[in-house]
C-alpha cells in the first residue's frame, strides 16, 4: 500500500498537472501525484462514492447515486494511465502491461488522514480507465447501514452454516459483512479469517477476537485456495469476498456443514436468484446433493439494494429482502422448487422474512424513498402503493 502525502492545493491545479503530463513528465514525478490525490481529496469532502476516470469525459464523482462530473476539461487518452501509475503500488504496476482489469487497493493521505479507495482499472477502447471506491476508515454497524434491530441479533447469532449476502454491485455489500465481522468479533472469542479481492475495511487489534485479513493476489492466489489453506488455521468463522466459481462454493458449502460460518456475498437480485446462481455453478449430475448440502448449511440470505433518498442530498436509503431457513425453506431448496422461496419468504414473517417489495412499501410509507423510485426496483411495481400498508 503506498501512502501519498498531499499538502493543501489551490484552484486549477489538476488542469496543470494534466497539462504537465501531456508535455511529457515522468508518471513518478510529484505532479501526478498531486493530480490524483486531490482529486481523491475532493470526493472524500463531496462524501463521493465513487470516482471514474474515463478519457473524453472530465473526472466524474459518484454522490448520493447520481453522477456529477468534476469542473475541467476532458481527460485525454494516456492521462488516466499516468495518473494511475503515479499511485499504484510496485508490485502490481507491472499489471497495467499484462492484464486488461484488475483491482487493487489505494491509500492517500491528506491532512494528517489516510483515506482508503478500492481501484478497478480496466481497458475501453484500448484506453486505459478507471473506478475508484471510497471505502470510510470506520466500520460502519449494521444499525448505521439501516438494517433492524432484530436482524442485526439474528445474523449475528449464528455460530456455524452459511450467510450469504447479495445484490447488485454498490449495494453495500462490503460494507455489511465488515459491519456484521466487527459485530461478532465484539461478543465472543473468535478467530475470524477474512479472503478479499481486494482488502477494504481494516479490522483493528482489539477485543478477544483475532482477525487475520488475507487479500487475493497478494496473499493467496484464488478466494478457493484461500478457503482451502483457511481450514488449516483454525478458523471459527471465514469470510469469502464473493463466490464466482464452483471449487469456491463447493468448499464454502462443505467448511459450513463442518462447523464453521462462511460469510459471503453473490451479485444477484434477490434470494432466489441467489440460490439458483449458487446451485447453477455445479453441472447437472451434481445438483441434488449440492441442493441437500445447501438446504442444511444454509442459514440466512439478505438480498440489499440502495436507493435515492426523497430528501435531496441525503445518503441513499437501504431496502432490503431477508430469507431465513427453516423447514419451508429447505423443502424448496432440496426439491429444487425455487420458484415456491417467495411463498416461504411471505409466510415467514414472524421469523423475520420480508420480500424486496415489501421493505421498499416500508420505505414510501416512511417518506425516505419516492414512490416513482420505489417501483423502479420493485418486483410488482403495481403492488407498491403510495398510502400505508395494510401489513
Amino acid at each position: 500500500m503506498l501512502d501519498v502525502e498531499v499538502s493543501s492545493l489551490g484552484p486549477g491545479v489538476i488542469e496543470r498537472a494534466l497539462g504537465c503530463l501531456r508535455n511529457g513528465h515522468h508518471a513518478e514525478t510529484d505532479v501526478p501525484y498531486a493530480t490524483l490525490s486531490s482529486l481523491l481529496e475532493r470526493a472524500v469532502e463531496a462524501q463521493a462514492s465513487d470516482v471514474h476516470l474515463v478519457p473524453g469525459y472530465p473526472a466524474t464523482f459518484r454522490i448520493h447515486g447520481e453522477l456529477a462530473p468534476v469542473d475541467g476539461e476532458a481527460l485525454a487518452p494516456g492521462d488516466v494511465r499516468r495518473m494511475v501509475e503515479a499511485i499504484l503500488p510496485e508490485r502490481v504496476r507491472g499489471r497495467l502491461e499484462t492484464e486488461r482489469n484488475f483491482d487493487c487497493s489505494v491509500a492517500v493521505s491528506s491532512g494528517g488522514q489516510s483515506h482508503r479507495f478500492r481501484a478497478n482499472v480496466y481497458l475501453a477502447q484500448g484506453n486505459w480507465c478507471a473506478c475508484l471506491r471510497h471505502v470510510p476508515t470506520e466500520i460502519p454497524t449494521l444499525e448505521w447501514l439501516g438494517f433492524p434491530d432484530a436482524l442485526a441479533a439474528r445474523l449475528a447469532s449464528h455460530s456455524n452454516g452459511l450467510v450469504i449476502v447479495t445484490g447488485v454491485t454498490g449495494s453495500g455489500k462490503t460494507s455489511t459483512l465488515a459491519a456484521l465481522v466487527s459485530l461478532l468479533r465484539r461478543d465472543a472469542s473468535l478467530r475470524i479469517l477474512t479472503i478479499e479481492e481486494p482488502i477494504e475495511y481494516l479490522h483493528p487489534v482489539q477485543g478477544g477476537s483475532m482477525v487475520t485479513q488475507r487479500e487475493v493476489g497478494r496473499d493467496v492466489d484464488s478466494f478457493a485456495d484461500g478457503l482451502k489453506y483457511g481450514l488449516r488455521q483454525d478458523p471459527d468463522v471465514i469470510l469469502v469476498g464473493e463466490i464466482r466459481d464452483r471449487e469456491t462454493a463447493q468448499m464454502a458449502l462443505s467448511a459450513a456443514e463442518t462447523g464453521h460460518l462462511i460469510l459471503t456475498t453473490l451479485h444477484t437480485r434477490d434470494a432466489k436468484g441467489a440460490l439458483t446462481r449458487l446451485v447453477d455453478l455445479f453441472p447437472q449430475d451434481q445438483q441434488d446433493d449440492v441442493r441437500s448440502q445447501l438446504a442444511l448449511s444454509l442459514r440466512s440470505i439478505v438480498c440489499q439494494h440502495l436507493l435515492p433518498s426523497a430528501q435531496p442530498g441525503q445518503r441513499r436509503a437501504l431496502a432490503l429482502e431477508v430469507l431465513h431457513n427453516n423447514l419451508a425453506v429447505q423443502v424448496a431448496i432440496r426439491t429444487g422448487k425455487i420458484e415456491t422461496i417467495e411463498s416461504a419468504i411471505q409466510t415467514g414473517k414472524r421469523e423475520g422474512m420480508f420480500l424486496l417489495d415489501e421493505d421498499l412499501q416500508r420505505l414510501v410509507s416512511a417518506g425516505q424513498v419516492t414512490l416513482e423510485t420505489a417501483r423502479r426496483y420493485a418486483s410488482d411495481p403495481a403492488a407498491i402503493k403510495a398510502t400505508k400498508p395494510a401489513w
